[in-house]
């Protein structure tokens, strides 16, 4: 789990000035709130206001101390993005605090102190998304649904007695989108679920590719994973980028597609298995000959794809099959 540790935390040698002095800091968990608010400043010359308007931290009641709060310790966490031991100065400190997901982060983090307005925009944003995938990773609405709810009491911080525990939503680093954080947290929490049904007995690895929430792709990591996947597509054939983008992009029906490549839906259905279930495979076989491990390379492969800053759409949509036609006229033809 991405752990950002507020609590009982130390800061010890943090930042160079502009003439190049060096400071030592400490963070204590019981300091003042302005002390936190002039830290936060002195490390990196940034205005906590200026970070909290970008977070959007009054529309969901996090407050700017609490959000600073956050950000050093993220950033002692982290070491601003570099490798330990090296000190950041006071301007890679504060772009490694303007490149996070400032809005996500304040979202989750006001979640987890538990404030409504947090969660009435977090419900509404990620309920239906969260249980579609759900949905998805299980095969089953029902144990979907059943997976969905129990993240959900997670994430409210409620054990199974109503007990309060802290919310895993804490742990979020803004590192990478929560929408990807999320994905990874229900993927692993299917995974502990199919445990539990075997009895504890490990999965293998052609059954499922334990993601962990815990570490957000790098951008090495990211740039490799894009590189693979253009390679990948962009080398299909038209029917086969057809297939993806009817499917995953226009989200087109089986019969629709089906009445396109003028084949059975259930063969629509079997080409797309066999597809995305090759595509997985060969995504993974190009991370590890790129240097990765295989652990490292699953771990890649549960990224949001929206991290990737790659055009799926115009990869995929140079198939030379027909257009759909319109949901009217779908319509009409059914009822002929």
């Amino acid at each position: 789990m991405d752990a950002a540790t507020p609590h009982s935390v130390r800061l010890s040698r943090l930042s160079a000035s502009s003439a190049g002095h060096e400071r030592a800091l400490k963070l204590e968990s019981n300091q003042e709130p302005e002390r936190c608010l002039n830290q936060l400043k002195e490390l990196s010359g940034l205005e906590i206001d200026e970070l909290w308007k970008e977070a959007a931290g009054d529309s969901v009641g996090l407050q700017r101390d609490e959000l600073a709060s956050a950000l050093l310790s993220l950033g002692l966490k982290y070491n601003y993005g570099f490798p330990p031991g090296v000190t950041a100065t006071r301007a890679q400190i504060g772009a490694f605090w303007r490149g996070l997901q400032l809005r996500d982060l304040a979202l989750a983090h006001a979640c987890a102190l538990g404030r409504d307005a947090a969660w009435q925009r977090f419900i509404a944003r990620f309920r239906e998304p969260l249980t579609q995938t759900a949905i998805s990773i299980t095969g089953s609405a029902a144990m979907g649904q059943d997976l969905a709810d129990s993240l959900y009491a997670e994430l409210f911080g409620l054990t199974e007695r109503g007990e309060q525990r802290r919310s895993p939503l804490a742990y979020y680093s803004g590192r990478g989108s929560l929408k990807g954080f999320l994905r990874a947290t229900l993927a692993q929490r299917n995974v502990d679920r199919l445990r539990q049904l075997r009895r504890e007995s490990p999965l293998e690895d052609k059954d499922m590719a334990i993601v962990s929430p815990a570490l957000t792709p790098s951008p090495d990591t990211l740039m490799r994973l894009r590189r693979c996947l253009a390679e990948i597509l962009t080398s299909l054939p038209p029917e086969e980028r057809f297939l993806l983008s009817a499917w995953f992009l226009e989200k087109r029906t089986l019969m629709e597609i089906s009445r396109v490549l003028r084949v059975h839906e259930a063969t629509v259905s079997r080409r797309l298995q066999r597809l995305t279930s090759r595509l997985h495979k060969d995504l993974l076989k190009n991370l590890r000959a790129s240097g990765m491990s295989r652990a490292a390379a699953e771990e890649a492969l549960g990224a949001d794809p929206r991290d990737l800053d790659l055009n799926l759409r115009t990869l995929l949509q140079t198939s030379q099959h027909a257009t759909f036609p319109s949901k009217g006229a779908s319509a009409g033809q059914e009822q002929t």
